[in-house]
Protein backbone atom coordinates (compact mmCIF):
# COMPACT_ATOMS: atom_id res chain seq x y z
CA UNK A 1 0.00 0.00 0.00
CA UNK A 2 1.18 3.54 -0.74
CA UNK A 3 1.77 5.97 2.11
CA UNK A 4 -0.81 8.64 2.79
CA UNK A 5 -0.07 11.94 1.02
CA UNK A 6 0.85 13.69 4.28
CA UNK A 7 3.46 11.01 4.97
CA UNK A 8 5.08 11.24 1.58
CA UNK A 9 8.67 12.50 1.45
CA UNK A 10 9.51 15.89 0.03
CA UNK A 11 10.30 15.37 -3.62
CA UNK A 12 13.87 15.92 -4.71
CA UNK A 13 12.64 17.58 -7.91
CA UNK A 14 10.74 20.24 -5.94
CA UNK A 15 13.99 22.10 -5.35
CA UNK A 16 14.24 22.76 -9.08
CA UNK A 17 10.60 22.93 -10.19
CA UNK A 18 8.81 24.19 -7.09
CA UNK A 19 10.18 27.68 -6.58
CA UNK A 20 8.54 30.94 -7.71
CA UNK A 21 11.77 32.85 -8.19
CA UNK A 22 14.27 33.09 -11.02
CA UNK A 23 15.72 29.61 -10.61
CA UNK A 24 12.31 27.91 -10.68
CA UNK A 25 11.43 29.99 -13.75
CA UNK A 26 14.58 28.79 -15.52
CA UNK A 27 14.06 25.10 -14.70
CA UNK A 28 10.39 25.04 -15.70
CA UNK A 29 10.49 27.39 -18.66
CA UNK A 30 13.09 25.51 -20.66
CA UNK A 31 11.36 22.19 -19.97
CA UNK A 32 8.09 23.64 -21.27
CA UNK A 33 9.72 24.05 -24.68
CA UNK A 34 8.92 20.33 -25.07
CA UNK A 35 5.19 20.98 -24.79
CA UNK A 36 4.78 20.14 -21.11
CA UNK A 37 1.77 21.79 -19.41
CA UNK A 38 1.92 23.86 -16.24
CA UNK A 39 0.59 21.06 -14.08
CA UNK A 40 3.46 18.78 -15.10
CA UNK A 41 5.35 20.67 -12.40
CA UNK A 42 2.65 20.69 -9.74
CA UNK A 43 4.54 18.43 -7.39
CA UNK A 44 4.22 15.15 -9.23
CA UNK A 45 7.25 12.78 -9.05
CA UNK A 46 9.73 13.20 -11.86
CA UNK A 47 10.83 9.80 -13.15
CA UNK A 48 14.07 9.54 -15.09
CA UNK A 49 14.09 6.80 -17.70
CA UNK A 50 17.74 5.90 -18.25
CA UNK A 51 17.79 4.36 -21.72
CA UNK A 52 20.73 2.52 -23.28
CA UNK A 53 18.93 2.12 -26.61
CA UNK A 54 21.34 2.00 -29.53
CA UNK A 55 21.44 0.57 -33.01
CA UNK A 56 25.05 -0.35 -32.23
CA UNK A 57 23.77 -2.58 -29.42
CA UNK A 58 21.36 -5.03 -31.08
CA UNK A 59 20.35 -6.46 -27.70
CA UNK A 60 18.96 -3.05 -26.73
CA UNK A 61 17.48 -2.08 -30.09
CA UNK A 62 13.91 -2.53 -28.81
CA UNK A 63 14.26 -0.22 -25.82
CA UNK A 64 12.78 2.84 -27.56
CA UNK A 65 9.44 1.05 -27.63
CA UNK A 66 9.85 -0.20 -24.07
CA UNK A 67 10.50 3.37 -22.90
CA UNK A 68 7.21 4.55 -24.40
CA UNK A 69 5.32 1.93 -22.40
CA UNK A 70 7.13 2.96 -19.22
CA UNK A 71 6.06 6.54 -19.88
CA UNK A 72 2.42 5.49 -20.22
CA UNK A 73 2.55 3.92 -16.78
CA UNK A 74 4.27 6.91 -15.22
CA UNK A 75 1.72 9.38 -16.62
CA UNK A 76 -1.12 7.11 -15.55
CA UNK A 77 0.20 7.01 -11.97
CA UNK A 78 0.55 10.78 -11.79
CA UNK A 79 4.25 11.13 -12.49
CA UNK A 80 6.28 13.05 -15.06
CA UNK A 81 8.45 10.72 -17.20
CA UNK A 82 11.64 12.17 -18.66
CA UNK A 83 13.84 9.94 -20.78
CA UNK A 84 17.59 10.42 -20.96
CA UNK A 85 20.32 8.48 -22.80
CA UNK A 86 23.28 6.62 -21.40
CA UNK A 87 26.28 5.07 -23.09
CA UNK A 88 25.35 1.75 -24.67
CA UNK A 89 27.80 -1.13 -24.46
CA UNK A 90 27.31 -3.65 -27.26
CA UNK A 91 29.08 -6.83 -26.20
CA UNK A 92 29.30 -8.16 -29.75
CA UNK A 93 30.39 -4.87 -31.31
CA UNK A 94 32.71 -2.91 -28.98
CA UNK A 95 36.48 -3.19 -29.07
CA UNK A 96 38.63 -4.12 -27.29
CA UNK A 97 35.86 -5.29 -24.92
CA UNK A 98 32.63 -3.85 -23.51
CA UNK A 99 33.86 -4.58 -19.98
CA UNK A 100 36.46 -1.84 -20.38
CA UNK A 101 33.63 0.69 -20.45
CA UNK A 102 31.32 -0.67 -17.74
CA UNK A 103 32.81 1.71 -15.19
CA UNK A 104 32.56 4.64 -17.60
CA UNK A 105 28.85 3.93 -18.03
CA UNK A 106 28.51 3.69 -14.26
CA UNK A 107 30.11 7.11 -13.83
CA UNK A 108 27.88 8.63 -16.51
CA UNK A 109 24.71 7.18 -14.99
CA UNK A 110 25.68 8.22 -11.47
CA UNK A 111 26.33 11.83 -12.42
CA UNK A 112 23.31 12.04 -14.74
CA UNK A 113 21.00 10.89 -11.96
CA UNK A 114 22.59 13.05 -9.28
CA UNK A 115 22.85 16.18 -11.40
CA UNK A 116 19.28 16.20 -12.72
CA UNK A 117 16.03 16.96 -10.83
CA UNK A 118 14.56 13.47 -10.78
CA UNK A 119 12.94 11.53 -7.94
CA UNK A 120 13.08 7.96 -9.20
CA UNK A 121 14.82 6.03 -11.97
CA UNK A 122 13.92 3.25 -14.39
CA UNK A 123 17.01 1.58 -15.84
CA UNK A 124 16.45 0.28 -19.36
CA UNK A 125 19.30 -2.07 -20.27
CA UNK A 126 19.91 -5.56 -21.47
CA UNK A 127 23.22 -6.30 -23.15
CA UNK A 128 25.79 -7.79 -20.81
CA UNK A 129 27.49 -4.70 -19.37
CA UNK A 130 24.66 -2.15 -19.70
CA UNK A 131 22.55 -3.26 -16.75
CA UNK A 132 25.52 -3.74 -14.36
CA UNK A 133 26.94 -0.36 -15.35
CA UNK A 134 23.58 1.33 -14.80
CA UNK A 135 23.08 -0.40 -11.46
CA UNK A 136 26.51 0.59 -10.18
CA UNK A 137 25.84 4.24 -10.98
CA UNK A 138 22.28 4.23 -9.62
CA UNK A 139 23.33 2.46 -6.40
CA UNK A 140 25.81 5.22 -5.62
CA UNK A 141 23.01 7.82 -5.80
CA UNK A 142 20.38 5.68 -4.06
CA UNK A 143 17.03 6.87 -5.36
CA UNK A 144 13.98 4.63 -5.85
CA UNK A 145 15.15 2.55 -8.82
CA UNK A 146 14.02 -0.43 -10.85
CA UNK A 147 15.45 -2.51 -13.69
CA UNK A 148 13.47 -3.22 -16.84
CA UNK A 149 15.42 -5.38 -19.25
CA UNK A 150 15.23 -5.51 -23.02
CA UNK A 151 14.42 -9.23 -22.81
CA UNK A 152 15.86 -12.23 -24.66
CA UNK A 153 15.49 -12.64 -28.40
CA UNK A 154 13.45 -15.47 -29.88
CA UNK A 155 14.99 -18.92 -30.12
CA UNK A 156 17.39 -19.30 -33.02
CA UNK A 157 16.41 -21.69 -35.81
CA UNK A 158 18.60 -23.80 -38.09
CA UNK A 159 17.56 -26.75 -40.22
CA UNK A 160 14.43 -27.45 -38.21
CA UNK A 161 15.92 -27.19 -34.73
CA UNK A 162 16.56 -24.55 -32.10
CA UNK A 163 20.02 -23.03 -31.79
CA UNK A 164 21.36 -20.72 -29.11
CA UNK A 165 23.26 -17.49 -29.53
CA UNK A 166 26.85 -17.70 -28.42
CA UNK A 167 26.77 -21.32 -27.32
CA UNK A 168 26.15 -22.71 -30.79
CA UNK A 169 28.49 -20.14 -32.32
CA UNK A 170 31.34 -21.64 -30.27
CA UNK A 171 30.15 -25.18 -31.01
CA UNK A 172 29.77 -24.65 -34.76
CA UNK A 173 33.09 -22.82 -35.00
CA UNK A 174 34.90 -25.75 -33.38
CA UNK A 175 33.09 -28.16 -35.71
CA UNK A 176 34.34 -26.22 -38.74
CA UNK A 177 37.89 -26.32 -37.40
CA UNK A 178 37.52 -30.05 -36.71
CA UNK A 179 36.32 -30.65 -40.27
CA UNK A 180 32.89 -31.98 -39.24
CA UNK A 181 30.94 -28.93 -40.45
CA UNK A 182 31.42 -27.13 -43.75
CA UNK A 183 31.94 -23.40 -44.02
CA UNK A 184 28.75 -23.20 -46.10
CA UNK A 185 26.77 -24.89 -43.33
CA UNK A 186 28.33 -22.56 -40.78
CA UNK A 187 27.35 -19.48 -42.78
CA UNK A 188 23.82 -20.80 -43.29
CA UNK A 189 23.32 -20.87 -39.52
CA UNK A 190 24.19 -17.17 -39.25
CA UNK A 191 20.91 -15.81 -40.59
CA UNK A 192 18.82 -18.00 -38.28
CA UNK A 193 20.74 -17.33 -35.08
CA UNK A 194 19.41 -13.85 -34.24
CA UNK A 195 15.77 -13.57 -35.33
CA UNK A 196 14.61 -10.59 -33.30
CA UNK A 197 15.84 -7.75 -31.13
CA UNK A 198 16.85 -8.78 -27.64
CA UNK A 199 19.67 -10.33 -25.68
CA UNK A 200 21.18 -13.78 -26.15
CA UNK A 201 18.49 -16.39 -25.60
CA UNK A 202 20.96 -18.65 -23.82
CA UNK A 203 21.77 -18.18 -20.13
CA UNK A 204 24.50 -15.72 -21.02
CA UNK A 205 25.51 -12.71 -18.99
CA UNK A 206 22.52 -10.59 -20.05
CA UNK A 207 19.90 -13.17 -19.05
CA UNK A 208 21.88 -13.92 -15.90
CA UNK A 209 21.92 -10.30 -14.73
CA UNK A 210 18.23 -9.86 -15.59
CA UNK A 211 17.49 -12.99 -13.54
CA UNK A 212 19.53 -11.78 -10.59
CA UNK A 213 17.73 -8.42 -10.68
CA UNK A 214 14.50 -10.38 -10.16
CA UNK A 215 16.06 -12.46 -7.40
CA UNK A 216 17.24 -9.29 -5.62
CA UNK A 217 13.79 -7.74 -5.76
CA UNK A 218 14.68 -4.80 -8.01
CA UNK A 219 12.81 -6.01 -11.12
CA UNK A 220 9.26 -7.20 -11.68
CA UNK A 221 8.47 -10.92 -11.95
CA UNK A 222 9.16 -12.40 -15.42
CA UNK A 223 11.36 -9.42 -16.34
CA UNK A 224 14.23 -11.83 -17.02
CA UNK A 225 12.46 -14.25 -19.33
CA UNK A 226 9.64 -12.54 -21.27
CA UNK A 227 10.92 -12.40 -24.87
CA UNK A 228 11.88 -8.97 -26.17
CA UNK A 229 9.13 -9.06 -28.82
CA UNK A 230 6.43 -10.53 -26.58
CA UNK A 231 3.55 -8.20 -25.63
CA UNK A 232 4.22 -9.11 -22.02
CA UNK A 233 7.49 -7.19 -22.21
CA UNK A 234 5.41 -4.05 -22.86
CA UNK A 235 3.09 -4.99 -20.01
CA UNK A 236 6.05 -5.23 -17.63
CA UNK A 237 7.19 -1.81 -18.82
CA UNK A 238 3.73 -0.27 -18.31
CA UNK A 239 3.37 -1.79 -14.84
CA UNK A 240 6.90 -0.69 -14.02
CA UNK A 241 6.05 2.89 -14.94
CA UNK A 242 3.13 2.85 -12.51
CA UNK A 243 5.13 1.15 -9.78
CA UNK A 244 8.12 3.50 -9.84
CA UNK A 245 5.82 6.40 -8.96
CA UNK A 246 4.57 4.48 -5.95
CA UNK A 247 8.14 3.63 -4.99
CA UNK A 248 8.97 7.35 -4.94
CA UNK A 249 5.97 8.10 -2.72
CA UNK A 250 7.03 5.26 -0.41
CA UNK A 251 10.70 6.32 -0.52
CA UNK A 252 11.65 2.75 -1.46
CA UNK A 253 15.29 3.31 -2.34
CA UNK A 254 17.79 0.81 -3.72
CA UNK A 255 19.55 0.61 -0.36
CA UNK A 256 16.36 -0.80 1.19
CA UNK A 257 16.30 -3.64 -1.32
CA UNK A 258 20.00 -4.38 -1.93
CA UNK A 259 20.61 -6.01 1.44
CA UNK A 260 22.92 -8.87 2.35
CA UNK A 261 19.92 -11.21 2.06
CA UNK A 262 19.31 -9.96 -1.50
CA UNK A 263 22.91 -10.68 -2.51
CA UNK A 264 22.74 -14.15 -0.99
CA UNK A 265 19.54 -14.81 -2.93
CA UNK A 266 21.32 -13.66 -6.09
CA UNK A 267 24.28 -16.01 -5.55
CA UNK A 268 22.06 -19.02 -4.92
CA UNK A 269 19.84 -18.20 -7.88
CA UNK A 270 22.99 -17.86 -9.99
CA UNK A 271 23.82 -21.47 -9.13
CA UNK A 272 20.32 -22.79 -9.81
CA UNK A 273 20.13 -21.23 -13.29
CA UNK A 274 23.69 -22.07 -14.35
CA UNK A 275 24.40 -18.36 -14.71
CA UNK A 276 27.40 -16.56 -16.11
CA UNK A 277 30.71 -16.22 -14.28
CA UNK A 278 30.56 -12.53 -15.23
CA UNK A 279 27.93 -12.10 -12.51
CA UNK A 280 30.67 -12.60 -9.92
CA UNK A 281 32.42 -9.40 -11.01
CA UNK A 282 29.23 -7.35 -11.18
CA UNK A 283 27.83 -8.49 -7.84
CA UNK A 284 31.13 -7.84 -6.08
CA UNK A 285 31.28 -4.34 -7.54
CA UNK A 286 27.63 -3.63 -6.70
CA UNK A 287 28.08 -4.81 -3.12
CA UNK A 288 31.01 -2.42 -2.83
CA UNK A 289 28.79 0.47 -3.91
CA UNK A 290 26.07 -0.21 -1.33
CA UNK A 291 28.35 -1.24 1.52
CA UNK A 292 27.25 -4.87 1.73
CA UNK A 293 30.06 -7.22 2.81
CA UNK A 294 30.49 -9.69 -0.04
CA UNK A 295 33.73 -11.46 -0.91
CA UNK A 296 34.76 -13.88 -3.62
CA UNK A 297 34.69 -16.89 -1.29
CA UNK A 298 30.99 -16.25 -0.59
CA UNK A 299 30.10 -17.41 -4.10
CA UNK A 300 31.47 -20.88 -3.44
CA UNK A 301 30.11 -21.13 0.09
CA UNK A 302 26.61 -19.85 -0.72
CA UNK A 303 26.17 -21.95 -3.86
CA UNK A 304 27.37 -25.17 -2.23
CA UNK A 305 24.47 -27.58 -2.14
CA UNK A 306 22.47 -25.68 -4.76
CA UNK A 307 22.10 -27.95 -7.81
CA UNK A 308 21.49 -26.91 -11.40
CA UNK A 309 17.69 -26.66 -11.78
CA UNK A 310 17.40 -25.03 -15.22
CA UNK A 311 18.24 -27.11 -18.28
CA UNK A 312 19.42 -24.22 -20.44
CA UNK A 313 22.38 -23.62 -22.74
CA UNK A 314 25.31 -23.52 -22.17
CA UNK A 315 24.94 -25.88 -19.21
CA UNK A 316 21.94 -27.71 -20.73
CA UNK A 317 19.90 -27.78 -23.92
CA UNK A 318 16.91 -25.38 -23.79
CA UNK A 319 16.67 -21.61 -24.33
CA UNK A 320 15.18 -18.55 -22.61
CA UNK A 321 11.89 -18.72 -24.51
CA UNK A 322 11.43 -22.23 -23.16
CA UNK A 323 12.23 -21.08 -19.63
CA UNK A 324 9.61 -18.34 -19.84
CA UNK A 325 6.90 -20.69 -21.08
CA UNK A 326 7.90 -23.21 -18.39
CA UNK A 327 7.18 -20.72 -15.62
CA UNK A 328 10.02 -18.22 -15.66
CA UNK A 329 12.29 -17.31 -12.81
CA UNK A 330 9.46 -17.20 -10.22
CA UNK A 331 8.94 -20.94 -10.75
CA UNK A 332 12.68 -21.54 -10.28
CA UNK A 333 12.79 -19.50 -7.08
CA UNK A 334 9.68 -21.22 -5.75
CA UNK A 335 11.44 -24.55 -6.27
CA UNK A 336 14.49 -23.25 -4.40
CA UNK A 337 12.17 -22.48 -1.49
CA UNK A 338 13.97 -22.45 1.85
CA UNK A 339 17.36 -22.11 0.17
CA UNK A 340 16.42 -18.46 -0.40
CA UNK A 341 15.70 -15.67 2.08
CA UNK A 342 12.01 -15.58 1.24
CA UNK A 343 11.36 -12.71 3.67
CA UNK A 344 13.58 -10.39 1.63
CA UNK A 345 11.66 -7.32 0.39
CA UNK A 346 10.97 -6.59 -3.28
CA UNK A 347 10.03 -3.45 -5.17
CA UNK A 348 6.35 -4.44 -5.27
CA UNK A 349 6.03 -4.30 -1.49
CA UNK A 350 5.70 -8.07 -1.27
CA UNK A 351 8.38 -10.33 0.13
CA UNK A 352 10.24 -12.56 -2.30
CA UNK A 353 8.33 -15.55 -1.00
CA UNK A 354 4.98 -13.83 -1.48
CA UNK A 355 6.00 -12.75 -4.97
CA UNK A 356 6.76 -16.35 -6.02
CA UNK A 357 3.97 -18.09 -4.08
CA UNK A 358 1.61 -18.34 -7.05
CA UNK A 359 4.26 -19.41 -9.57
CA UNK A 360 3.77 -22.70 -11.39
CA UNK A 361 6.05 -24.93 -13.43
CA UNK A 362 4.59 -26.05 -16.76
CA UNK A 363 7.56 -28.03 -18.08
CA UNK A 364 9.69 -30.17 -15.79
CA UNK A 365 12.14 -30.85 -18.60
CA UNK A 366 13.18 -27.20 -18.45
CA UNK A 367 12.81 -26.45 -14.72
CA UNK A 368 13.79 -29.43 -12.62
CA UNK A 369 13.24 -30.19 -8.95
CA UNK A 370 15.73 -30.18 -6.09
CA UNK A 371 15.24 -33.92 -5.87
CA UNK A 372 15.96 -34.51 -9.57
CA UNK A 373 18.18 -31.65 -10.82
CA UNK A 374 19.89 -31.31 -14.18
CA UNK A 375 23.30 -31.65 -12.51
CA UNK A 376 24.32 -31.86 -8.86
CA UNK A 377 27.38 -29.62 -9.38
CA UNK A 378 26.55 -26.03 -10.12
CA UNK A 379 27.28 -22.53 -8.93
CA UNK A 380 30.75 -21.02 -8.90
CA UNK A 381 33.83 -22.79 -7.65
CA UNK A 382 36.31 -20.36 -6.11
CA UNK A 383 39.85 -21.71 -6.38
CA UNK A 384 42.90 -20.79 -4.34
CA UNK A 385 46.56 -21.74 -4.51
CA UNK A 386 49.96 -20.39 -5.45
CA UNK A 387 48.84 -19.70 -9.03
CA UNK A 388 45.92 -17.52 -7.90
CA UNK A 389 46.67 -15.92 -4.51
CA UNK A 390 43.64 -13.65 -4.95
CA UNK A 391 41.42 -16.44 -6.20
CA UNK A 392 40.03 -17.71 -9.49
CA UNK A 393 36.63 -18.98 -10.60
CA UNK A 394 35.29 -21.98 -12.46
CA UNK A 395 31.78 -22.92 -13.58
CA UNK A 396 31.41 -26.67 -12.99
CA UNK A 397 28.00 -26.96 -14.67
CA UNK A 398 29.59 -26.00 -18.01
CA UNK A 399 32.70 -28.17 -17.60
CA UNK A 400 33.65 -31.80 -18.23
CA UNK A 401 33.56 -33.58 -14.86
CA UNK A 402 36.40 -35.82 -16.02
CA UNK A 403 38.66 -32.76 -15.80
CA UNK A 404 37.56 -31.60 -12.34
CA UNK A 405 40.81 -33.09 -11.08
CA UNK A 406 43.65 -32.80 -13.57
CA UNK A 407 47.42 -32.51 -13.75
CA UNK A 408 49.11 -31.48 -16.96
CA UNK A 409 51.92 -29.67 -18.69
CA UNK A 410 51.40 -25.99 -19.43
CA UNK A 411 51.29 -24.69 -22.99
CA UNK A 412 51.72 -20.95 -22.49
CA UNK A 413 50.54 -18.07 -24.67
CA UNK A 414 51.86 -14.66 -23.65
CA UNK A 415 48.99 -12.74 -25.29
CA UNK A 416 45.82 -13.34 -27.27
CA UNK A 417 47.76 -12.50 -30.44
CA UNK A 418 50.34 -15.15 -29.56
CA UNK A 419 47.48 -17.60 -29.02
CA UNK A 420 45.87 -16.91 -32.40
CA UNK A 421 49.24 -17.15 -34.16
CA UNK A 422 50.17 -20.58 -32.74
CA UNK A 423 47.09 -22.51 -31.64
CA UNK A 424 46.62 -24.25 -35.00
CA UNK A 425 50.32 -24.72 -35.73
CA UNK A 426 50.83 -28.46 -36.41
CA UNK A 427 54.18 -28.14 -34.66
CA UNK A 428 52.63 -26.91 -31.38
CA UNK A 429 53.68 -29.26 -28.59
CA UNK A 430 50.29 -30.04 -27.11
CA UNK A 431 48.18 -33.09 -26.29
CA UNK A 432 44.84 -33.75 -24.63
CA UNK A 433 46.41 -33.68 -21.15
CA UNK A 434 48.05 -30.29 -21.67
CA UNK A 435 46.85 -27.16 -19.88
CA UNK A 436 46.35 -24.12 -22.12
CA UNK A 437 47.54 -21.00 -20.29
CA UNK A 438 46.74 -17.49 -21.55
CA UNK A 439 48.29 -14.34 -20.04
CA UNK A 440 47.81 -10.61 -20.46
CA UNK A 441 44.00 -10.62 -20.60
CA UNK A 442 43.12 -9.25 -17.17
CA UNK A 443 41.60 -5.86 -16.38
CA UNK A 444 44.89 -3.95 -16.66
CA UNK A 445 46.63 -6.17 -19.19
CA UNK A 446 44.26 -6.11 -22.13
CA UNK A 447 42.88 -3.66 -20.90
CA UNK A 448 39.33 -4.44 -19.82
CA UNK A 449 39.40 -8.23 -19.33
CA UNK A 450 37.92 -9.64 -22.57
CA UNK A 451 35.83 -12.76 -23.05
CA UNK A 452 38.62 -14.91 -24.46
CA UNK A 453 39.09 -17.35 -21.58
CA UNK A 454 37.24 -20.15 -23.39
CA UNK A 455 40.17 -20.60 -25.76
CA UNK A 456 39.44 -22.65 -28.90
CA UNK A 457 41.18 -26.01 -28.79
CA UNK A 458 44.11 -26.79 -31.11
CA UNK A 459 42.91 -27.89 -34.53
CA UNK A 460 45.01 -31.05 -34.47
CA UNK A 461 43.28 -32.18 -31.26
CA UNK A 462 39.81 -31.29 -32.54
CA UNK A 463 40.48 -33.45 -35.58
CA UNK A 464 41.20 -36.34 -33.20
CA UNK A 465 37.83 -35.88 -31.49
CA UNK A 466 39.05 -34.03 -28.37
CA UNK A 467 36.22 -31.78 -27.17
CA UNK A 468 37.51 -30.27 -23.92
CA UNK A 469 40.77 -29.36 -22.22
CA UNK A 470 41.73 -27.52 -19.06
CA UNK A 471 42.20 -23.84 -19.88
CA UNK A 472 43.50 -21.17 -17.48
CA UNK A 473 43.68 -17.39 -17.85
CA UNK A 474 43.18 -13.99 -16.22
CA UNK A 475 40.43 -13.31 -18.78
CA UNK A 476 36.65 -13.68 -18.64
CA UNK A 477 34.46 -15.83 -20.83
CA UNK A 478 31.03 -15.25 -22.29
CA UNK A 479 28.16 -16.53 -20.20
CA UNK A 480 27.16 -18.44 -23.33
CA UNK A 481 30.46 -20.35 -23.40
CA UNK A 482 31.30 -23.78 -22.01
CA UNK A 483 34.25 -25.97 -21.17
CA UNK A 484 36.64 -26.69 -18.32
CA UNK A 485 37.85 -23.14 -17.99
CA UNK A 486 39.50 -21.42 -15.02
CA UNK A 487 38.98 -17.66 -15.18
CA UNK A 488 39.57 -14.35 -13.38
CA UNK A 489 42.96 -15.39 -11.97
CA UNK A 490 43.97 -12.73 -9.45
CA UNK A 491 46.29 -11.00 -9.36
CA UNK A 492 46.42 -10.95 -13.16
CA UNK A 493 49.66 -11.34 -15.08
CA UNK A 494 49.97 -7.62 -15.86
CA UNK A 495 49.72 -6.84 -12.13
CA UNK A 496 52.59 -9.19 -11.31
CA UNK A 497 50.58 -12.22 -10.28
CA UNK A 498 52.26 -15.65 -10.47
CA UNK A 499 50.46 -16.27 -13.77
CA UNK A 500 52.99 -13.86 -15.30
CA UNK A 501 55.88 -16.28 -14.79
CA UNK A 502 54.33 -19.59 -15.86
CA UNK A 503 56.42 -21.25 -18.58
CA UNK A 504 55.57 -23.92 -21.13
CA UNK A 505 56.45 -27.26 -19.64
CA UNK A 506 55.59 -26.30 -16.05
CA UNK A 507 53.14 -28.67 -14.44
CA UNK A 508 49.79 -27.36 -13.17
CA UNK A 509 47.39 -29.13 -10.83
CA UNK A 510 43.66 -28.47 -10.71
CA UNK A 511 41.90 -30.07 -7.74
CA UNK A 512 38.36 -28.85 -8.25
CA UNK A 513 36.71 -30.77 -5.40
CA UNK A 514 39.22 -29.23 -2.97
CA UNK A 515 39.23 -25.87 -4.80
CA UNK A 516 42.98 -25.81 -5.43
CA UNK A 517 44.98 -24.49 -8.39
CA UNK A 518 48.71 -24.99 -8.06
CA UNK A 519 51.76 -24.27 -10.15
CA UNK A 520 54.02 -27.22 -9.34
CA UNK A 521 57.15 -25.12 -9.07
CA UNK A 522 59.00 -24.32 -5.84
CA UNK A 523 58.17 -21.11 -4.02
CA UNK A 524 61.81 -20.07 -4.34
CA UNK A 525 61.69 -20.49 -8.11
CA UNK A 526 58.44 -18.53 -8.31
CA UNK A 527 59.97 -15.67 -6.29
CA UNK A 528 63.08 -15.63 -8.50
CA UNK A 529 61.04 -15.53 -11.69
CA UNK A 530 58.81 -12.74 -10.35
CA UNK A 531 61.84 -10.64 -9.42
CA UNK A 532 63.18 -10.96 -12.97
CA UNK A 533 59.72 -10.16 -14.37
CA UNK A 534 59.46 -6.95 -12.33
CA UNK A 535 62.88 -5.76 -13.45
CA UNK A 536 61.88 -6.16 -17.10
CA UNK A 537 58.72 -4.04 -16.94
CA UNK A 538 58.71 -0.97 -19.15
CA UNK A 539 56.79 2.30 -18.81
CA UNK A 540 52.96 2.32 -18.81
CA UNK A 541 51.46 1.62 -22.22
CA UNK A 542 48.61 4.12 -21.89
CA UNK A 543 49.44 7.73 -21.07
CA UNK A 544 46.18 9.62 -21.69
CA UNK A 545 42.41 9.49 -21.65
CA UNK A 546 40.07 6.87 -20.30
CA UNK A 547 42.50 3.99 -20.91
CA UNK A 548 44.99 5.63 -18.55
CA UNK A 549 42.31 6.28 -15.93
CA UNK A 550 41.16 2.67 -16.22
CA UNK A 551 44.56 0.99 -15.95
CA UNK A 552 45.61 3.18 -13.03
CA UNK A 553 42.47 2.71 -10.94
CA UNK A 554 40.73 -0.57 -11.82
CA UNK A 555 40.71 -3.16 -9.06
CA UNK A 556 41.43 -6.83 -9.60
CA UNK A 557 38.80 -9.44 -10.40
CA UNK A 558 38.43 -10.55 -6.79
CA UNK A 559 37.12 -7.05 -6.01
CA UNK A 560 34.83 -6.73 -9.02
CA UNK A 561 37.02 -4.64 -11.38
CA UNK A 562 35.45 -1.41 -10.13
CA UNK A 563 37.49 1.77 -9.85
CA UNK A 564 39.17 2.07 -6.47
CA UNK A 565 37.76 5.59 -6.00
CA UNK A 566 34.14 4.56 -6.70
CA UNK A 567 33.59 2.18 -3.80
CA UNK A 568 30.78 3.45 -1.60
CA UNK A 569 28.24 6.12 -2.49
CA UNK A 570 27.97 9.88 -2.81
CA UNK A 571 24.20 10.11 -2.36
CA UNK A 572 21.71 12.29 -4.22
CA UNK A 573 22.28 15.71 -2.67
CA UNK A 574 23.64 18.55 -4.79
CA UNK A 575 23.91 21.74 -2.74
CA UNK A 576 24.59 24.41 -5.35
CA UNK A 577 22.27 25.90 -7.93
CA UNK A 578 23.25 26.08 -11.60
CA UNK A 579 22.64 29.81 -12.14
Amino acid sequence: MSSKPKDRPVLRSARSYGGQGRDGFIHRSWMKSQGLPDDAFDGRPVIGICNTWSELTPCNAGLRDVAEHVKRGVWEAGGLPLEFPAMSLGETQMRPTAMLFRNLLAMEVEESIRGNPIDGVVLLGGCDKTTPGQLLGAASVDLPTMVISSGPMLNGKYRGRDIGSGTDVWRFSEAVRAGTMSTAEFMAAESGMSRSPGTCMTMGSASTIASLAEAMGIALPYNATAPAVDARRRLIAHEGGRLIVRMVHDDLRLSKLLTRAAFENAVRTLAAIGGSTNAVLHLLALAGRVGVPLVLADFDRLSAGVPLLVDLQPSGKYLMEDLHYAGGLPAVMKELGSLLHTAAPTLTGKTLGESCAGAECFNREVIRTLAAPVKPASGIWVLSGNLCPGGAVMKPSAADSALFTHRGRAVVFESIEDFHARIDDPALEVDADSVLVLKGCGPKGYPGMPEVGNMPLPRKLLEKGIKDMLRISDARMSGTAFGTVVLHIAPEAAAGGPLAIVRSGDEILLDGPNRRLELLVSEREIATRLEVWRKNQGPPKYTRGYYRLYTEHVTQADRGCDFDFLAGASGSTVERESH
